[in-house]
């Protein structure tokens, strides 16, 4: 990713997210991944955008990104964070951490993922928790 001329080159497998020549990453900050998708973000504006695997991550259209401090992947799915506000929420598969709604992630400092599942860590307290 260029970040200054919004340019981004992408290769390998077509339906996993190896095809961007038709998108504009203009204004882009960040840039995630899962095996088989990609989500791209102007944290500034809360714009964002998904390609790839629509079942893996690859499709987040309807979904605001507004105010999103943090973005983490696992390897089919995606949590996007608000520390902020204590908000956050999920796309991808379902069963592998796809599914977020209902947590309280109020305090949360950190998020880390492995193959199909994502924790939230306060460090301040101690307390994690794991879906």
């Amino acid at each position: 990713l260029n970040k200054g001329s919004g340019e981004a080159f992408c290769w390998g497998s077509s339906s996993q997210g190896g095809s961007c020549s038709d998108l504009s990453f203009a204004g882009i900050t960040d840039v995630y991944s899962t095996a088989s998708a990609f989500v791209a973000l102007n944290k500034g504006s809360g714009e964002a955008f998904c390609w790839g695997d629509p079942t893996k991550g690859g499709s987040c259209s309807g979904l605001d990104f507004a105010g999103v401090t943090d973005v983490c992947g696992n390897e089919v799915a995606f949590v996007a964070l608000n520390k902020d506000s204590g908000e956050a929420f999920c796309w991808g598969d379902q069963s592998r951490g796809g599914s977020c709604s209902g947590l309280d992630i109020a305090g949360v400092t950190d998020v880390y993922s492995n193959e199909g599942a994502f924790v939230a860590l306060n460090k301040n307290s101690g307390e994690a928790f794991c879906w």
